[in-house]
């Protein structure tokens, strides 16, 4: 998976107050059936009851050590839910899927060779493409039908997250929509727009700040609103709620200010002649780059690390430009 991005300072400026779409192809699932609410609570790391019909809701699936195995949205349409994680989780989720989901409760069906998504960056992007599908802004967190015979589903982005609404649509519409959303200041991103988003909202992926020994807390789902501690038991729970209550992770995600437009060819982070961390993430700016690192629970806020011949000052996430 892609480390490493890089953006013009217009460019940010747009991903942050413009509107910007950006087509994509992750793995997506729906899951529909009597059952499905309640399989699901005992999987996902977050609650998808307590939202109600119409919500959307961030989480991850773990292993029975409360490792995650993939990250994942979830839109809620009563008793269907719609699933949508990193392409690279797909053979994962289809797993997990057969082990733990009855098909007389819950059925699932693979749609990602039928249908995308697309991500909307930028402030003024739901009211864009409210504008081009003739509908009504989404709340955030909150779902909508739109397009012919209703066949869109828009989402409004939670508070946290790196994206201001998130699109699913059948294949053959998301060139209709790309077309109708974008003009005037309206872009079409790529995944370096993707990429930056998620660096600067201090946002973890799969495949690069998420792999298969990190616990939710190490990658700031207590921020994000990525856990809830008061559902029922979910796979996994024993160990997060051990953590939150009794105990801490030994290292989290933090963001890295480095000075200079350089990138950065060593990713181990040192303290006083100590490993104290690595790099992850990076986003290449015009006079500086930010990354994601992991980084020992020890290190604070302000600590000056080392990062092969550079200096970096370790930060709160999200990011906070000038």
């Amino acid at each position: 998976m892609q480390l490493d991005f890089a953006l013009p300072a217009s460019r940010v400026h747009a991903l942050r107050t413009g509107a910007v779409l950006v087509p994509d192809a992750p793995a997506l699932f729906r899951v529909e059936g009597t059952g499905a609410l309640t399989c699901l609570q005992g999987l996902l790391t977050n609650d998808l009851a307590a939202p109600g019909d119409g919500s959307l809701v961030y989480g991850a699936m773990l292993t029975p050590k409360g490792m995650i195995v993939f990250d994942a949205w979830v839109l809620r349409e009563g008793e269907r839910f719609t699933i949508v994680t990193a392409g690279s989780a797909r053979a994962g989720a289809i797993e997990l899927f057969r082990r733990s989901l009855p098909p007389r409760l819950a059925r699932v069906t693979d749609l990602t060779d039928t249908h995308r998504a697309a991500w909307l960056l930028g402030a003024a992007a739901p009211e864009r493409l409210a504008r081009a599908l003739d509908t009504s802004v989404p709340a955030p967190a909150k779902l909508l039908r739109a397009g012919p015979e209703q066949g869109v589903l828009v989402a409004g982005g939670t508070p946290a997250a790196p994206f201001t609404g998130l699109v699913v649509a059948p294949a053959a519409d998301h060139e209709r929509i790309a077309g109708q959303f974008e003009g005037g200041r309206a872009l079409i991103g790529d995944a370096q727009d993707l990429g930056a988003a998620g660096i600067l909202a201090g946002w973890p992926a799969l495949g690069r700040e998420i792999d298969e020994r990190t616990l939710p807390q190490e990658v700031r789902f207590d921020e994000i609103g990525g856990v809830s501690y008061t559902k029922g038991c979910y796979t996994g729970q024993e160990t997060v709620a051990r953590i939150h209550f009794r105990g801490h992770v030994n290292r989290s995600l933090r963001g890295l200010a480095v000075a200079g437009p350089e990138p950065l060819p060593e990713r181990t982070l040192m303290l006083a002649g100590k490993d104290v961390g690595q790099a992850r993430s990076t986003l290449v700016l015009e006079d500086r780059v930010l990354a994601l690192g992991m980084v020992r629970r020890e290190v604070d806020i302000g600590s000056v690390v080392t990062v092969g011949e550079r200096f970096a000052t370790v930060v709160k996430l999200p990011f906070e430009l000038d």
